[in-house]
């Protein structure tokens, strides 16, 4: 009788301390300052792209992600400075465009173009208006892929410049992961060649 009191007080234990943790993390889970994107809460404990697969917003980016090869290098230590286009910008693209990028045979020039929105560090908006300042109204900035992007504020929005010309605005700032920071952006950004 001792033998089955022990064994059921063992158990209770056991389960109270299984519906403890899963409380403490759920706990931890609603005490991180998230900020939502594409309907979706994002949590700084996750990496980009535990994220970034939850954003309605970002299913081109992801598909595109994936279909680079660079999930692995997004969900490694970083960190990384992602400018994330939303499905929106994907959309200002020719028709056909993304379509024809996520084709095998296109794999080197798609995993230029995700990873010309890829800077090494940590670059929040605060480090991002130092850069900034430094620069006397323009910061530039070197992407993963090795070309550039210029970035200055205007009436309070920061706007980024590709290296053909074209133009996106910061649309959410400072989603903090894990392994680095997103700031969503309004359109696709290009490296030239």
């Amino acid at each position: 009788m001792k033998k089955v009191k022990l064994l059921a007080l063992s158990i209770a234990a056991v389960v109270a301390v299984g519906t403890l943790n899963a409380q403490t993390s759920t706990s931890n889970k609603m005490k991180e300052k998230t900020v939502e994107v594409g309907g979706a809460p994002m949590y700084p404990s996750k990496n980009i792209v535990e994220n970034a697969v939850n954003s309605n917003d970002h299913t081109t980016l992801v598909a595109a992600v994936k279909a680079a090869g660079l999930v692995e290098t997004l969900m490694s230590a970083g960190p990384f400075t992602v400018f994330a286009p939303t499905n929106a910008a994907f959309e200002k693209l020719p028709a056909g465009t993304v379509e024809t990028l996520v084709k095998p045979e296109n794999k080197a020039t798609l995993t230029a173009i995700l990873t010309y929105h890829v800077v090494a560090g940590r670059l929040d908006a605060k480090e991002i208006a130092r850069l900034i300042k430094e620069g006397n109204g323009k910061a530039e900035l070197t992407t993963v892929q090795g070309g550039k992007l210029w970035l200055w504020m205007k009436d309070k929005t920061l706007w980024i410049k590709d290296e053909k010309g074209g133009m996106a605005s910061v649309t959410i700032k400072d989603v903090y992961q894990s392994n680095g920071v997103i700031h969503v952006i309004d359109a696709v950004v290009l490296p030239k060649g």
